[in-house]
């Protein structure tokens, strides 16, 4: 798979798991996050799947996701780190908690999974 396929294809990836219907669905996240899963979170925090699993969201108007800028690299025949920049996105459209995004993908039998996120807070950057 080329570059660019790749990077397509675990930006959707890491774009599903920003929405809603996927950040509650239990079995989709058992999917997309390897068994290994671990994050450290923006504010400091560490999780596991376990984690991510029992504390599945609750509200009924998570807050809106802007991403961009994603990068791939591979680092090995079946490991691949994603990088991004990242906002939530308040009802008037403006762009705050800026974040630098990183992920670890693995590629297994069963598709590509996360292995490792971690999100680190940023300076304010402009939507590109």
């Amino acid at each position: 798979m080329d570059n660019m396929s790749l990077l397509s294809m675990l930006r959707e990836l890491e774009c599903e798991l920003h929405q809603p219907q996927c950040r509650g669905n239990r079995a989709r996240l058992a999917q997309l996050l390897a068994p290994d899963f671990r994050e450290f979170g923006r504010s400091g925090a560490s999780y596991t799947l376990d984690d991510m699993l029992m504390r599945l969201p609750t509200d009924i108007d998570p807050p809106k996701i802007h991403a961009q800028d994603f990068a791939v690299q591979m680092l090995s025949d079946s490991i691949a780190l994603l990088t991004y920049r990242e906002a939530n996105i308040n009802p008037s459209g403006e762009l705050f908690r800026h974040t630098n995004r990183s992920s670890i993908w693995r590629l297994d039998s069963s598709g590509w999974q996360m292995i490792f996120h971690q999100g680190t807070p940023t300076a304010p950057f402009d939507r590109s």
